[in-house]
């Protein structure tokens, strides 16, 4: 059987890109099994439209929208999270911002709000401009900065504001 057109390319361009896909629906969605089922489905979706994004850019961008979209709908529909509320919050200890250990982060950036941690993960961990966050999740950039603002508000309570500073942008 031969293999149609593209094909190779594809095969090439989700090898490539699966480490930092994977990396980025972890953090999503912060579940080993999930996060690997996130980027399948990311990857399958991009597959069917592979004739229409030879451009490698644009088939990155066009993968990482789906993957993210995705997770965020999963959120919606509750069903695959499990979440038990607490009465108060436990206690965290001090923690040094050592990056060999930042497990305990991914802890606490998994624990923000789903839109919010799509936003953390975007723009803080995957790099990417306020712009290229925006268009991804498919918000205004003034959405981005407010969602990003309120994560930032919220990571600083828990985790204090020698490891999230107050103040300054990323830009």
């Amino acid at each position: 059987m031969t293999r149609p057109p593209g094909d190779a390319e594809f095969a090439e361009f989700a090898s490539a890109r699966w480490s930092a896909l994977y990396r980025t629906a972890y953090l999503l969605v912060h579940d080993h099994a999930l996060a690997e089922d996130l980027v399948q489905t990311a990857l399958v979706k991009t597959y069917v439209s592979w004739p229409k994004l030879r451009v490698a850019d644009a088939a990155e961008a066009y993968t990482r929208k789906i993957l993210v979209n995705t997770a965020l709908s999963w959120f919606r529909r509750k069903s695959w999270q499990k979440e038990h509320a607490t009465a108060e919050l436990p206690d965290r200890g001090t923690r040094d911002a050592d990056p060999e250990d930042r497990r305990w982060l991914v802890d606490e950036v998994a624990g923000l709000p789903p839109r919010q941690r799509a936003v953390v993960v975007l723009r803080y961990l995957e790099d990417l401009s306020v712009a290229e966050t925006a268009r991804i999740l498919g918000i205004s950039e003034g959405t981005v900065k407010s969602q990003c603002s309120d994560a930032l508000k919220r990571l600083r309570t828990t985790l204090g504001p020698e490891i999230v500073p107050a103040g300054g942008t990323h830009d």
